[in-house]
């Protein structure tokens, strides 16, 4: 239900309660308060109070926008905007800032759906708009190809919302991120906000060695934020732990200028049934192997053996290149190829990838025979 309130006739008819977006509220709150459109403020307790007996389930939330690797300044103080030109968005690249704060005019961040459901615990449960990016529906530049509400993007990589889930799905997994990338020649000695996930309690955040403070998460708080961190190239350590005993550790380095392409496959057997695919992510690295965050080398690829190349992406909501093209840009050092054997010739398969400046890469790919390769 997108607009039924609980006086309305429908609520009174079915087995469920299902709400989309009404739950933590429509155009609610003071960031979307110069909105124009339906709104409505949160709708749990009044669901709750007119049907005690009948389950709540939250059918969309969300509908947060991102886009991969693109990291937007000003950065959002509260926990929830609606995503706007100059703030969480820029109309003359077509991307939207990815510290995942930003939603569509009807939505809400995944922080404000947690506080929402936490603060209802009578609520079964959500399922976020969307899982991953689609073609079409392009809130909020509809020039170009493909969403930004995904969790993962439309190439199948992870955005940084998908650690921000994954701190709250799987609370016993020992995991903590960072965000941004720490790669900002231009920003050197300008504060760039810096925003940790993890399924620890407390994290302290070192800069080149230097703490810079440990934070704990406060009630109904599902990421912690250094908001005055000034940037200066190196490494960005996060340290986090779970009741006060070390749970996780990760860290991002600066990185250099690209000088290679590296292949990294999903497996590197696959049956030759005309059907089964591998998926090769290309990552454009420094000297040290670290991938280059903002690399847009154009790549070319090329197969040799039983097998073709189904289709290449980088996730790029605004690029209309074909998916079969065997040419195409890094999207914020990162592509896609996919790879299929042909029907019943096993053999080897070689991919390689080629880009103009870098050194080249390539990699093996082994099909084999149904009958060899239980699935």
């Amino acid at each position: 239900m997108n607009w039924a309130k609980p006086e309305m006739p429908l609520p009174k008819v079915v087995d469920i309660i299902g709400l989309n977006y009404q739950g933590e509220g429509v155009r609610f709150g003071d960031a979307y308060a110069d909105l124009t459109g339906y709104r409505c403020a949160p709708q749990y307790t009044a669901f709750r109070k007119a049907f005690p007996q009948k389950m709540i389930i939250s059918t969309e939330t969300a509908a947060a926008v991102s886009t991969r690797g693109t990291y937007l300044f000003p950065v959002y103080e509260g926990v929830s905007a609606p995503v706007k030109d100059g703030l969480g968005g820029d109309p003359q690249t077509g991307y939207v800032s990815a510290y995942e704060l930003y939603t569509a005019p009807f939505g809400s961040s995944a922080d404000r759906v947690f506080a929402t459901l936490d603060s209802h615990p009578f609520v079964a449960g959500e399922f976020v708009w969307s899982g991953w990016d689609y073609l079409g529906e392009p809130t909020p530049y509809y020039s170009s190809r493909s969403s930004y509400f995904g969790i993962i993007d439309l190439a199948g990589f992870k955005k940084d919302r998908f650690y921000l889930y994954q701190s709250r799905w799987r609370p016993n997994l020992p995991m903590v991120h960072i965000l941004p990338h720490w790669t900002w020649p231009e920003r050197v000695g300008l504060v760039t906000p810096v925003h940790v996930f993890t399924t620890g309690d407390e994290v302290e955040l070192f800069l080149n060695g230097r703490s810079l403070g440990r934070k704990k998460k406060g009630p109904l708080e599902y990421r912690l934020r250094w908001e005055d961190v000034v940037y200066e190239p190196g490494v960005l350590e996060a340290v986090a732990y779970r009741n006060g005993s070390l749970w996780a550790r990760t860290e991002v380095r600066t990185a250099g200028a690209p000088v290679a392409v590296k292949l990294e496959p999903d497996r590197k057997v696959i049956v030759a049934d005309g059907k089964d695919l591998c998926f090769v992510t290309v990552r454009v690295v420094d000297q040290n192997g670290i991938t280059v965050p903002r690399a847009a080398n154009r790549l070319e690829f090329e197969l040799q053996g039983p097998g073709v190349i189904v289709a290449t992406d980088n996730g790029d909501p605004t690029s209309y290149e074909s998916f079969k093209s065997h040419e195409r840009a890094a999207f914020n050092g990162l592509c896609l190829a996919i790879v299929r054997g042909l029907k019943n010739q096993p053999g080897t398969l070689i991919l390689r990838v080629r880009s103009s400046g870098l050194e080249p890469a390539q990699v093996k790919i082994r099909t084999v025979a149904p009958a060899s390769h239980p699935r």
